[in-house]
């Protein structure tokens, strides 16, 4: 038998794997940073503000022996708004479907009372042994020393009952790939769910939405990130002599992308556009460059900016933004 043949035979002997992973832990743990050096592409957007992910976003890993869809749910935390509780929901909502949870511990913090509320939610959501699998990160080790790192696993190891402790650096790659087979090794046998080159169930407009929202996200104050929405209004080829009325194949025209910002009072619209408009046109800048990246081609961004007062704390306003 031949080499080639033999790893043949041990790949038809080796079951294949799937199934879903949640990622939780408290706001700014590093969750978004980890999705992305997982799937190898930027799927989730990340920030130095808490509570950046609003959505369950879906990266997928595809490997030859399995496949893990992840979940990057929002941070868990007190809620002070109907959004903040609707987020709570949407994370227990998904622990409830899923194969593997990833708890998320920075080394670079100490245990705090969130870890422990999510610890206890856990525990009981797997009444003893049963429920989803729960694997300890404990991210971020490229911040501390080896003793402060060994004192933190510790603590964590005292924290529940986990199947396994995996610590990882995200931003350097270290550990990443053995996280990769810990998580692999723990799903359920089963087939492969999406194609090899999908690499994320997020609709086009989501993404784009969500990068103009990460570029809105940098340099405003503590309190305006929560504010901030953004709806993609629409994507349209155009005509790049500017008749409206010319048809344009796809690829030929100017790519137009009309997107408005929600904030929730007008002073906060003011925040946004900055001084002679000069904060709106660094979003729209470093905005354009992520989708032109995404797109892969040159885009016109239309930004605009609206205030939806208080949409956080109001039923019908957070529906129409998507919420």
């Amino acid at each position: 038998m031949t080499a080639e043949q033999d790893q043949g035979r041990k790949a038809a002997e080796t079951p294949h794997r799937s199934g879903f992973v949640a990622l939780v832990g408290r706001p700014n743990v590093g969750k978004s940073t980890l999705t992305n050096a997982l799937v190898g592409e930027k799927v989730a957007i990340t920030s130095t503000k808490p509570q950046t992910t609003r959505r369950a976003i879906r990266g997928i890993v595809t490997r030859e022996d399995a496949q893990i869809v992840l979940v990057d749910t929002p941070g868990v935390h007190r809620p002070r708004t109907l959004l903040g509780e609707r987020l709570n929901d949407l994370v227990r909502e998904t622990l409830g479907e899923v194969d593997v949870v990833g708890f998320c511990l920075p080394a670079d913090q100490k245990l705090g009372p969130g870890d422990r509320f999510i610890a206890e939610d856990l525990v009981e959501m797997r009444g003893g042994r049963r429920g989803p699998a729960v694997v300890a990160v404990v991210t971020k080790i490229d911040l501390v020393g080896r003793e402060a790192l060994a004192e933190h696993l510790m603590a964590v190891d005292q924290l529940m009952d986990f199947d396994e402790i995996v610590p990882i650096s995200a931003r350097k790659g270290e550990q990443v790939d053995v996280l990769t087979d810990v998580i692999a090794s723990r799903l359920p046998e089963g087939p492969q769910l999406y194609p090899d080159d999908q690499l994320t169930e997020e609709s086009r407009d989501d993404r784009i939405s969500e990068l103009i929202r990460e570029a809105a996200l940098e340099g405003v104050r503590d309190e305006l990130p929560h504010s901030i929405a953004v709806v993609v209004e629409e994507v349209v080829e155009t005509d790049p002599d500017g008749d409206p009325f010319a048809e344009v194949a796809p690829g030929a025209g100017r790519l137009v992308v009309r997107a408005t910002l929600f904030v929730e009072r007008d002073s906060q619209k003011g925040i946004i556009i900055g001084r002679g408009g000069a904060r709106l046109k660094e979003v729209g800048s470093r905005a354009r460059t992520e989708i032109n990246a995404l797109l892969g081609r040159k885009v016109h961004l239309d930004l605009r900016i609206k205030v939806a007062k208080d949409w956080q704390r109001d039923p019908k306003q957070l529906g129409r933004l998507g919420f």
